[in-house]
């Protein structure tokens, strides 16, 4: 299952340090990097910046969000940051801290620009959602 193996392998990295630039395991992630390595591994290809990876993706709303989905973040001008939505309202993403798993409330939540889903769900049951 697609999603699945996205969020298992980003979640490899766990307390792995944030490096601007970083791409894969060897030089460490940035957020983008987490992603398009993560999905990658999954069979999936993603462009390599936060902001193309809007674009490349479908928009849902957040009552569509599925493990998998990836969730953008703006800080006022254009997409800055994304995350991996893995259920129950959390993500794992890679920012200033590390890669880590973040809840989307608090926080993150008044930066939250969109919502995009690149994984074909299919039959995949939308009761995974988070409330």
């Amino acid at each position: 299952e697609t999603a699945l193996a996205v969020i298992e392998e980003a979640s490899r990295y766990l307390g792995y340090p944030y490096v601007w630039g970083g791409a894969s395991p060897s030089t460490s992630f940035d957020c983008s990097g987490l992603v398009q390595w993560s999905f990658a591994q999954a069979g999936i290809t993603l462009p390599r910046t936060a902001a193309q990876q809007y674009l490349a993706t479908e928009r849902i709303g957040i009552g569509e969000l599925m493990p998998g989905d990836l969730v953008f973040f703006s800080y006022g001008k254009g997409i800055a940051h994304v995350g991996i939505y893995i259920g129950n309202g959390k993500m794992i993403n890679a920012q200033n801290s590390g890669v880590k798993i973040d809840p989307l409330e608090g926080y993150w939540e008044q930066y939250i620009a969109g919502f995009g889903r690149a994984i074909d769900h299919g039959k995949e049951v939308a009761e995974q959602t988070t409330e």
